[in-house]
C-alpha cells in the first residue's frame, strides 16, 4: 500500500474522533439560591431580567415555570426554569443545530451550550441580588 492511502487511513479516524471533541455531556446547573427577601413576582422578573441580558426569549411564564429560548444564528436551545422563593433550577429542554445525541442514555450538546448557561446562571444570579438590594 502506498503512503497516501495509508496516510488516508489514519486520518478517517482522526476525523472522527475531532467530530466528537465538539459536544460535551449536558449537565444542569446547580440551583441558583434566592435572597430570602423577594416574592415570587419579584423572582419572576429577576430572572427575565437576567435571561433578556443574553437575548433568551421567554416563551413562557406561570406558576413558578419559565420556558425560554435563545437562537444564536443557525443554533436553537430550549431551557425551563422552575422556581420558588427559595431557588431557581435550570433544565435542558431542547435544542436545534446543536449536535444533540443521546449515547446509552446519556445526553451530549455542542460544547457552546456550557458556555451559555454558564453566563446565563451569572446573569440571573447578579439580576436576583440587583432585586434584592433594591428592595426598601
Amino acid at each position: 500500500m502506498n503512503r497516501s492511502r495509508l496516510a488516508a487511513l489514519w486520518l478517517i479516524p482522526l476525523a472522527f474522533l475531532l467530530m466528537g471533541a465538539r459536544t460535551m455531556q449536558i449537565e444542569d446547573p446547580p440551583p441558583i439560591s434566592v435572597p430570602a427577601n423577594l416574592s415570587l413576582k419579584e423572582v419572576s422578573k429577576a430572572i427575565r431580567t437576567g435571561l433578556s441580558r443574553r437575548d433568551w426569549l421567554v416563551t413562557r411564564d406561570e406558576g413558578g415555570r419559565m420556558d425560554a429560548t435563545l437562537h444564536n444564528r443557525k443554533h436553537v436551545v430550549k431551557i425551563s426554569l422552575s422556581y420558588t422563593r427559595q431557588s431557581v433550577r435550570i433544565v435542558y429542554a431542547g435544542s436545534e443545530n446543536m449536535n444533540y445525541e443521546e449515547k446509552n442514555g446519556i445526553k451530549f450538546i455542542h460544547r457552546a451550550y456550557k458556555k451559555w448557561i454558564d453566563n446565563t446562571v451569572q446573569d440571573i444570579t447578579a439580576a436576583l441580588q440587583n432585586a434584592s438590594l433594591d428592595k426598601p
